[in-house]
């Protein structure tokens, strides 16, 4: 086993730092990309980490990932409550995948309630903060481990 993960990122996660800091706090995009960076080194998993604002562009990083990765984190971002595409796609990668959001989805408006991709994760990180990434590096970095034995 390798332990390579990608962490993909959905629309606006580009804006962290900028936009609704109530919901996202002040960690830039750049600061939790370095942040993970970190993390992952520190525990043995390579990492790749990416961001798009567009559903075509995220399907194809999770196509590709299949071949290329032991594990995906995914926050969806808008596309967590739309995009059957990219579930379609999350449902084809057949390893762990880890949904995260920073916000709660389930302490905001009624329509970010319903996840399309929590059904085929493995698990969910939400409400959490920037803090959620740490933690589902960690997680899936165990649950690698797991698969192992």
């Amino acid at each position: 086993m390798n332990n390579k993960i990608i962490i993909i990122n959905g629309p606006n996660l580009n804006l962290l730092g900028e936009r609704e800091q109530s919901q996202y706090g002040v960690t830039t995009f750049e600061e939790l990309k370095a942040n993970c960076l970190k993390k992952s080194n520190e525990i043995g998993v390579k990492l790749d980490f990416a961001q798009s604002n567009i559903e075509g562009e995220l399907v194809s990083l999770i196509q590709d990932a299949r071949n290329k990765y032991d594990g995906m984190i995914i926050n969806a971002a808008g596309f967590t409550h739309t995009s059957v595409s990219i579930r379609d796609a999350l449902d084809l990668f057949k390893k762990p995948i880890i949904e995260v959001h920073i916000s709660n989805i389930f302490k905001r408006e009624e329509f970010r309630h319903k996840s399309l991709i929590s059904d085929i994760a493995t698990g969910g990180i939400f409400g959490l903060g920037s803090e959620g990434y740490i933690l589902a590096i960690i997680s899936i970095q165990k649950t690698l481990q797991n698969e192992d034995r």
